[in-house]
């Protein structure tokens, strides 16, 4: 994957906390208890409860006197995007809300734009105080998506995903699409229910798609030069790696479906793979839409 080098980035699509607080220490548990909180809001969750969740995670104070990047200065260029992680997310967050603007505008709409927070450790969010734990997640209440970029890491150390720059972009771009949804009043009074047939396992099947459909389009955003079959493979890997099914598997030791609250490994894959075949949203409808 590579980034138009002449493309100019905007980064005040993109708020910098990072270095403002301290790593945050998850509460008991050992490695078990960080992935049972990371399923609970993994790419995407009940936001709405988020505040009530981490206030049980205690937080280290804040680590004043750190470096803090201006991602004004060093984030230009698409040639930045190809040298510099949190650039590339700043490439990536503009391609995804240019497609979006673009695709709103065609329909006959308004597109409200989205900042992504990149944080590190903890901060604070329209939902409530939040921890690394987490993972990325939208908060419909402040219209933002959070992000620690460690989670990367994470993504491929503890859920076995092979990683690659484009599953950073699947990631961000499967928020983007609960903020799609989010406008569009899908996430408005969210059912509780759970299993592979739920309303909360649609929504993230649902988001999967919209992130495949932005995949499709993301050359003509003018951000990115292409997009290959093994950057497609990267996506879909790490689709695979957050099913419930292979989450349940590593946490647990067996798969109980009833409780799935954002679909098998499969059906993620196979909405991502959807939206990227046609690149269209008609092809992202649930129940609601």
């Amino acid at each position: 994957m590579a980034f138009n080098k002449r493309s100019r980035l905007d980064p005040s699509q993109v708020q910098d906390r990072r270095g403002r607080t301290g790593k945050a220490v998850a509460a008991g548990g050992g490695g078990l208890g960080l992935l049972v909180l990371l399923i609970y809001v993994l790419l995407g969750g009940d936001p709405g409860d988020l505040g009530t969740v981490m206030e049980q995670q205690p937080q280290a104070p804040a680590a004043g006197g750190e470096d803090i990047t201006n991602l004004e200065e060093v984030c230009q260029t698409g040639e930045d995007a190809n040298t510099r992680d949190d650039c590339r997310i700043v490439g990536f967050v503009n391609s995804i809300q240019a497609f979006w603007t673009e695709e709103f505008s065609r329909m006959g709409g308004d597109y409200t734009p989205a900042d992504t927070v990149l944080f590190t450790g903890a901060t604070t969010s329209g939902c409530g105080n939040a921890t690394a734990a987490v993972g990325p997640f939208y908060c419909p209440r402040d219209q933002m998506v959070y992000l620690d970029l460690d989670f990367f890491d994470e993504l491929q150390t503890r859920f076995g995903a092979k990683g690659g720059p484009f599953a950073e972009g699947y990631v961000l771009a499967h928020e983007y699409g609960h903020h799609i949804q989010n406008l569009a009043g899908v996430l408005d009074n969210p059912s509780r229910a759970t299993g592979p047939e739920s309303e909360a396992v649609m929504i993230e099947l649902q988001a999967d798609c919209l992130a495949g459909v932005w995949a499709h389009n993301a050359t003509e955003t003018g951000y990115l030069t292409r997009v290959t079959d093994e950057e497609i493979a990267q996506s879909l890997d790490a689709a695979a790696a957050v099913g419930d099914d292979r989450i349940q598997r590593q946490t647990q030791g067996y798969v109980s479906p009833e409780s799935w609250t954002h679909g098998s490994s499969e059906q993620r894959q196979q909405a991502l793979l959807d939206g990227f075949r046609t690149g269209t949203m008609d092809t992202c409808t649930t129940p609601g839409w």
